[in-house]
């Protein structure tokens, strides 16, 4: 008797999806990437914004690429299905082979354990209690678990959490960063510095503070992961990832510029020479006393939640197109027959991502910018291919500045690789040998999915 076919149900409008990426991208990294940037700047204000900037620019000619893609094909996987389309299985099954064991699993792994981190930061202030670490572990794994569950009923209640944690999250921190422009009382330089350093040695310093940025503006592919929940996705996928992308830049910029109105250079240098890296905190107590210190606090808190609530939305959809093609945990491309959510997909990835917090994430985390990098110069050059091997697919956005822009996001793409292998060769070395080892791997779910066809 043949199964019911079982397809994933349209549910996400125009503000769900701005939602869903605006609510990964600003996670935690808004509050303390900063600091890393300045450091890469030698403490330039000026270069510091245009960094941030760039950052922004550079993730939003990325996303005009995905939007296309997107748009063209508006299903459940998102990059997997683009490079399966363009490269093969093989290919596809690496990236999320290496997201699954690595990267995708290690970003909600390391949401989890921040949100857990500044829990204890703020019970510590509040009440003056210290969690241990195994406690702090068991609410990083509750927080992975209950949103699991949370998101096991259905892709419109996991949206209308991430529709609440966004506006709740956006409030206090719009009012910090107008408090900050219009309270604060410190001139801020624009200039460029790059004083004693050659061309290259600028553009190196350049490249690597854009690379600090990206962690903050990581989560801005998801949304085409879910794109076979999208309603109307010729329309509102490439609306949401340029509003998204364009804001969460504009929101960045101005949170830097707000901080540097309210705390001098002096100050930020020594908070981090102390190790505090957090000078949005700072830069709250500066303006409110106390009260602004906690807002920032619990404002981070909710960002790291509903960040950890976008990437156990999406991540999943992955796993379940690759179930799908037969190339994954056959159970994976189960729905559940009420809500349609990919129940063992949604479990496998949480029992993944535990497992990574459990036994240490190490320099894991770095593999997220590293595989992102690698992967997406990929899919970056499948339009080309789609452009010419898909001619009369049906495109309702078609990505501004073909053939320059994309070319140009590719260069820039293969540069950042190159300075992720100079800037940290183990972490990039220890992602190439995950990617190769999932080569075997492949292989071998083939080998015996086509025996197992044969015996038949």
């Amino acid at each position: 008797m043949e199964e019911p076919k079982q397809e994933l149900k349209r549910s996400i409008g125009l503000f769900g999806g701005v939602s869903i990426l605006t609510g990964i991208m600003v996670g935690s990294g808004i509050f303390f990437i900063g600091s890393y940037v300045l450091i890469r700047t030698n403490f330039s204000t000026g270069t510091s914004l245009f960094v941030w900037l760039i950052g922004g620019l550079i993730t939003l000619m990325y996303g005009l690429i995905y939007a296309e893609l997107g748009a063209m094909m508006p299903k459940a996987g998102g990059y997997y299905v683009y490079l399966r389309e363009a490269f093969g299985k093989p290919v596809a099954f690496l990236s999320g082979f290496m997201n699954f064991t690595l990267a995708s699993s290690g970003s909600i792994a390391a949401l989890a354990i921040a949100f857990s981190l500044i829990l204890n930061n703020i019970l510590g202030l509040l009440f003056e209690v210290q969690l241990s670490g195994v406690v702090m572990s068991l609410i990083s794994i509750t927080a992975i678990i209950g949103l699991s569950v949370l998101n096991y009923f259905g892709i419109k209640l996991g949206t209308l959490v991430q529709k609440a944690f966004l506006v709740i999250k956006a409030i206090p921190i719009l009012l910090i960063v107008i408090l900050g422009l219009f309270l604060g009382t410190n001139g801020v330089s624009l200039s460029l510095d790059f004083a004693g350093l050659s061309f290259f040695e600028s553009l190196t310093m350049i490249g690597y503070a854009v690379i600090a940025t990206f962690w903050a503006y990581e989560g801005w592919t998801n949304l085409n992961n879910v794109a076979g929940e999208v309603k109307h996705p010729d329309r509102n996928l490439p609306l949401s990832l340029i509003i998204s992308i364009g804001s969460v830049t504009l929101l960045y910029v101005l949170y830097q510029f707000s901080t540097f109105r309210v705390l001098s250079v002096g100050e930020i240098q020594a908070m981090i020479d102390g190790g505090n890296i957090y000078t949005g905190i700072n830069a709250g107590y500066v303006l409110l006393g106390n009260v602004g210190m906690y807002l920032v606090m619990i404002t981070m808190l909710l960002s790291v939640l509903g960040a950890l609530n976008g990437a156990i939305i999406v991540f999943p959809r992955v796993y379940y197109a690759m179930s799908k093609d037969g190339v994954f945990f056959n159970k994976f491309k189960t729905l559940d027959p009420q809500y349609k959510t990919p129940v063992y997909a949604i479990i496998g990835s949480g029992i993944m991502a535990i497992l990574l917090l459990v036994f240490g994430l190490d320099d894991l985390i770095s593999l997220v910018a590293f595989g992102g990098l690698l992967f997406n110069g990929l899919i970056f050059a499948s339009l080309f291919i789609f452009r010419k091997t898909k001619p009369d697919l049906k495109r309702p956005y078609r990505v501004w500045g073909y053939p320059v822009l994309p070319a140009l996001a590719i260069i820039i793409t293969v540069l950042l690789l190159v300075a992720t292998y100079v800037e940290n060769l183990q972490s990039s070395l220890i992602g190439t040998g995950f990617i190769l080892l999932g080569l075997p791997i492949y292989y071998g779910i083939e080998y015996y999915k086509n025996r197992g066809s044969k015996e038949e």
